[in-house]
């Protein structure tokens, strides 16, 4: 009898578990289908140093060590999007760095293995390859249907397409755009091909989003290199994409981090949130003085929610400050979070050499100094 009643009551736990563990499922479920996490990492850059350490040894390139240390923070957000600024033209084309950039194809595939879900490409160093590597590199694309990209187009169609990613219910258009292209003219045949900051074209553009989804990104290539401040430039376009309704934007091309703040359009009052500068993601560049701060990046975090009237709007936001680590031995390159860096890889760390500036404590306190509180 004793047993029987052990055995009723063993089920009833079980019962009540399972139920429980159910009941919480679905509760987080619900919460997720109304809310979206999406981070956002700065430019990649394929300096030529970058390239030589990240040679396997057998003829290609393996740069996913580069990304270990940060795979998780992508992988578990719900849209990832990274600044590809370096075209992907492939070996064919010649692998080259700084000034004119050309990388090879194993670049995407680390991106894709790291997690990435949007690939930005519209930069001043689009055609540093000419239409030769636009079409590579939209072709190598096509090896991964689930992966989208923006910013460069081989037809006028695709230019035209409104790049959107949708999941847990909520709708999200990402725009990308250029302020040039290093002086290089467009080929008269694909006067498509690569998106720029053309007013009429970014407003046609943003309303159309508008329309089609809930909540618009604008990934804007703007802003002044090297300068940790808001340019006019930056403020201008600002104002064009809060006055059109714009919700987020998420900027690169300075290649050194630049603040967080929210602007509001002056007509209408639209409140938008801008990240005017994310920095480096990955980069190697071999320039000397005072060029500790391209090694600290930043990677965007923001959560969006629907509310019950179906509007979507940002919840969160905040941003995870990164250092780049190179060793200049092959596989020695990393990015690391700040947050887990440390005073022995600082030390280790080549820009030591080139910049004596460079530490765990200035990286920290540049962080402070651009973000405020707003990073971790």
């Amino acid at each position: 009898m004793k047993l029987k009643k052990l055995v009723i009551l063993g089920f009833t736990i079980i019962s009540c578990t399972i139920s429980t563990f159910t009941m919480q499922t679905a509760l987080a479920e619900t919460v997720k289908e109304n809310e979206l996490d999406i981070v956002m990492a700065g430019d990649v850059l394929l300096h030529t140093r970058l390239n030589k350490w990240s040679e396997d040894g057998k003829g290609g390139y393996d740069y996913k060590p580069i990304f270990k240390e940060v795979k998780l923070y992508i992988e578990e957000a719900d849209l990832a999007i990274v600044n590809q600024e370096t075209i992907l033209g492939g070996k064919e084309l010649g692998i080259t760095g700084y000034p004119s950039f050309n990388g090879p194809y194993e670049a995407g595939d680390a991106l894709v293995d790291t997690g990435f879900d949007v690939i930005l490409n519209s930069n001043n160093h689009s055609l540093d390859r000419g239409k030769k590597g636009i079409y590579n590199c939209l072709n190598f694309w096509k090896k991964y249907p689930q992966i989208k990209t923006v910013g460069i187009n081989l037809s006028w169609k695709q230019k035209n397409k409104l790049c959107i990613y949708e999941k847990n219910g909520i709708k999200v258009a990402i725009l990308n755009y250029t302020y040039g292209t290093n002086g290089i003219p467009l080929p008269k045949e694909m006067p498509y091909a690569v998106n720029y900051l053309n007013e009429k074209e970014v407003v046609s553009d943003i309303k159309r989003a508008e329309k089609a989804a809930d909540f618009t990104i604008v990934c804007p290539h703007w802003g002044t290199e090297y300068d940790r401040g808001i340019s006019s430039y930056q403020e201008y376009w600002s104002q064009i994409f809060a006055e059109n309704g714009a919700d987020l934007v998420l900027g690169c091309h300075p290649h050194v981090i630049e603040p967080i703040k929210y602007v509001k359009g002056k007509k209408t009052g639209h409140k938008m949130l801008v990240y005017y500068s994310l920095g480096n993601f990955i980069n190697a560049t071999d320039s000397s003085g005072r060029v500790a701060d391209r090694y600290v990046g930043g990677l965007a975090k923001v959560t969006l929610k629907k509310d019950d009237k179906n509007k979507v709007k940002i919840s969160k936001y905040g941003v995870k400050a990164l250092v780049m680590h190179n060793t200049g031995a092959r596989y020695g390159s990393r990015v690391y979070p700040l947050s887990s860096y440390t005073v022995k890889l600082a030390n280790k760390n080549i820009m030591k050499k080139q910049d004596y500036t460079f530490s765990l404590d200035f990286c920290k306190k540049l962080c402070n100094q651009i973000w405020g509180k707003l990073w971790d």
